[in-house]
């Protein structure tokens, strides 16, 4: 096919599989839809850059007042079967991690939040090995997992985020956008067998900014099913919220994508993240110690999820809620009196959420998903909670509402340890990592590196000390001795050391950077280390 190019060649070993995911027939597919919705997402981009300048500019954000919102009647599609229960997803799984994700497959839980994205770390070889299993899954030939994909959890794939180009395929001379290549290679070899199972195709969306990023994804659905002869109407769609701005256009989200639709999620971490990205550099947008003060009983939090709640029961969809990352630790059961504290945490958090009126929710820990599904059992009777409607009035001033309090030397010693170790991990193609008890991916990097960037340029009091401030000279002396720490108790070998160090440097670049990147993953996937690293064991296509 004369318009596409893969730059890269195949991993060691990977030769058979990369020819059978890009084979003629998928190459064809991609180029064709790259073609059909370049113009849009080049728009897209341009809309984005719009939007920061218009709210770099002191505009705040404010409800539309748009037909879908003032129009009460309308509700999004009705969900099949096998959506009506979403009690309970497992979050951040890499397919591409075999053993991983064919134990996923096993677990009593409704859905798999399979990622292609910031959890999983799209290098070349990670996206191949990932295509690869959910091809496998999909047609009851993956070793160990179910024979039928209608007895595994389903499947919600998703994405790659618009943020991420594809720097390993060239498309008519353009580098191909990553959520494109994802979705476009996963339909193309599963779409129909998922129908005709009954089992999908099902997605999640992240990063979507307001509700045009939600039309253009109904486009691309209908133009995807058209094409491969599955009626319309049978993806579906469950669209993160954690971006400020689609806070305020759900009505018109779900909207856009009712024939889609299923619902809405909340994604705590990387909501608070695009505050600071849109409003960080004004000092009333200050966020304190988020591991303090930063809880979702905190009144722009709680508005969040109500409103999120109530926007889509009142259209017929679901509302989940975020992922409890929380891990037991390795080898234990669950039954000894340590993990039982860390499950009942988890428990109480999570009761929370299912009285506040979610659907469900995501936890990444397996041990943890008997004591929830009792907890469903015990609190909700029913599938879904579509028909709790909330008394509530939530204004613009509630959603950007920041808590007060001040930052303390283990916040920050917390937020620049989370950074480094992603940026660390990610270098070695890992999207998420342990730490101190929790699972942590880009979402709790994002607000770390974010926090530290305004703490930086606020100059806060630390609340031990409050003659002492955040400075860059405190930030550097806080990096240094976490990296010294972890030279000694994480890397194994020189280029571990060497890699970790990188890491501290890079973590410094973002949080000196006079305008910093809107999402460390697009910083990440376009840096010149992160790419050499992942690329010298491939031969170029050039």
């Amino acid at each position: 096919m004369a318009g596409v190019l893969l730059l890269q060649s195949s991993p060691p070993k990977l030769e058979d599989i990369q020819k059978k995911i890009f084979n003629k027939g998928a190459l064809e597919f991609l180029a064709n839809l790259h073609r059909e919705f370049d113009y849009k997402i080049d728009q897209l981009y341009k809309n984005r850059l719009k939007t920061s300048v218009f709210l770099k500019s002191g505009v705040s954000l404010k409800f539309k007042e748009s037909t879908e919102r003032k129009n009460s009647s309308w509700k999004v599609a009705p969900l099949p079967s096998r959506l009506q229960n979403r009690h309970l997803d497992l979050g951040d799984v890499s397919a591409a991690n075999a053993a991983h994700f064919t134990a996923a497959l096993e677990s009593d839980v409704q859905g798999i939040q399979v990622d292609f994205d910031d959890g999983h770390c799209p290098t070349w070889r990670n996206q191949l090995l990932a295509y690869n299993n959910i091809n496998l899954v999909v047609h009851g030939k993956l070793p160990g997992a179910p024979i039928s994909i209608t007895t595994c959890p389903i499947l919600m794939l998703r994405p790659r985020a618009w943020n991420m180009i594809d720097h390993d395929i060239l498309i008519d001379g353009k580098e191909a956008i990553g959520p494109l290549v994802d979705f476009g290679i996963l339909m193309y070899h599963n779409a129909k067998k998922l129908y005709e199972a009954n089992s999908g195709p099902y997605f999640y969306l992240s990063k979507l900014e307001g509700a045009s990023e939600a039309q253009l994804w109904n486009e691309i659905f209908l133009w995807a099913q058209t094409q491969l002869g599955i009626p319309i109407g049978t993806i579906k769609a469950c669209v993160l919220i954690e971006n400020i701005v689609s806070t305020f256009e759900m009505d018109e989200i779900l909207f856009a994508l009712k024939d889609h639709c299923m619902g809405l999620n909340c994604g705590i971490w990387d909501y608070c993240a695009s505050i600071v990205a849109k409003f960080g550099d004004r000092k009333d947008f200050l966020l304190p110690d988020r591991n303090k003060y930063v809880k979702m009983d905190q009144k722009f939090l709680n508005s969040y999820m109500k409103l999120v709640i109530n926007t889509c029961h009142s259209r017929g969809a679901l509302a989940t809620g975020g992922m409890a990352a929380s891990m037991l630790k390795p080898g234990t059961d669950g039954t000894d009196d340590e993990s039982k504290v860390i499950v009942n945490k988890v428990l109480e958090a999570k009761l929370k959420e299912i009285e506040a009126g979610v659907d469900g929710f995501m936890v990444y820990d397996s041990r943890i998903v008997p004591h929830i599904n009792e907890l469903w059992k015990k609190s909700g009777s029913t599938q879904n909670q579509i028909h709790r409607k909330l008394d509530i009035n939530v204004t613009p001033e509630d959603l950007l509402l920041i808590p007060s309090g001040g930052v303390t030397m283990q916040g920050l010693k917390h937020n620049v340890a989370i950074t480094i170790l992603f940026i660390y991990h990610w270098l070695a193609g890992i999207g998420h990592f342990f730490y101190s008890g929790n699972v942590e991916d880009s979402a709790t990097a994002e607000i770390s590196r974010a926090q530290i960037w305004q703490w930086i340029r606020f100059s806060p009091a630390l609340e031990e000390d409050t003659k002492q401030r955040v400075t860059l000279k405190l930030v550097e002396k806080v990096a240094s001795n976490f990296t010294a720490h972890a030279h000694k108790n994480l890397c194994r070998s020189s280029a571990e050391r060497k890699r970790l160090t990188a890491a501290k440097y890079m973590s410094l670049e973002l949080f000196l950077c006079r305008n910093p990147p809107e999402f460390i993953t697009t910083y990440l996937n376009d840096n010149h280390k992160f790419r050499t690293i992942h690329n010298k064991s491939l031969l170029s296509n050039l």
